[in-house]
């Protein structure tokens, strides 16, 4: 596959009776955006179980990448770099398509993944940055993850040998209004996703 200097950014669209979700939000304020030389695209990816893992390879298709940050929704106060997906999905609620699986296999593959990304690097970096994050070792088993998972699959099966994974953000101080839980700025978000890059870009 040819590649061309961009890096793809996706997030999902809202869910759960919620009007927004960070992760697209986010990920829009970095679209355009060069990095090093390195210009962000950005897809928004419907939360419906069908349909996730033919659209990211589409996404990818389109855009032929040089490296690829699938972002969601998360419920923790940091940015999570999750380093394993899984090959299960079993949603404790369902999706807006209103399927809720349960014990499924999301492929006929293997029952794990490896981010590509450089997670401990990025981590570090962040850090130096006063950027909340964390490493992850699990995206759970609902939307998130399938697409974490089929997206390491496409890599894996086309060979593509680019670094691709799976990022959480937190819930937005307005998410967040009254229910004791964590949350983060949308500029703070943006400007972690934007170092991620900066980090890609550094390992192209």
């Amino acid at each position: 596959m040819q590649a061309y200097k961009q890096i793809l950014y996706t997030g999902f669209e809202p869910f759960g009776g919620s009007t927004v979700n960070p992760s697209i939000l986010a990920c829009r304020k970095l679209e355009g955006k060069e990095v090093n030389g390195y210009k962000i695209v950005v897809e928004e990816m419907p939360l419906r179980y069908k349909e996730i893992k033919g659209l990211i390879e589409q996404f990818v298709d389109k855009h032929k990448p040089t490296a690829v940050v699938c972002t969601g929704q998360g419920g923790g106060p940091h940015l999570n770099l999750e380093r394993v997906a899984l090959n299960l999905a079993d949603a404790r609620a369902a999706y807006n398509c209103g399927t809720k699986p349960t014990d499924e296999k999301l492929e006929d593959g293997p029952t794990a993944f490896f981010t590509t990304l450089p997670v401990k690097a990025i981590h570090a970096r962040l850090r130096e940055e006063k950027i909340p994050a964390e490493l992850s070792h699990s995206a759970g088993t609902f939307g998130c993850n399938q697409l974490f998972y089929h997206l390491m699959s496409l890599v894996e099966r086309k060979k593509l040998g680019i670094q691709a994974g799976f990022i959480h953000v937190p819930l937005l101080p307005e998410q967040a209004f009254d229910k004791r839980t964590a949350s983060m700025s949308l500029d703070l978000t943006a400007k972690g996703l934007e170092v991620v890059a900066e980090e890609l870009v550094k390992r192209i």
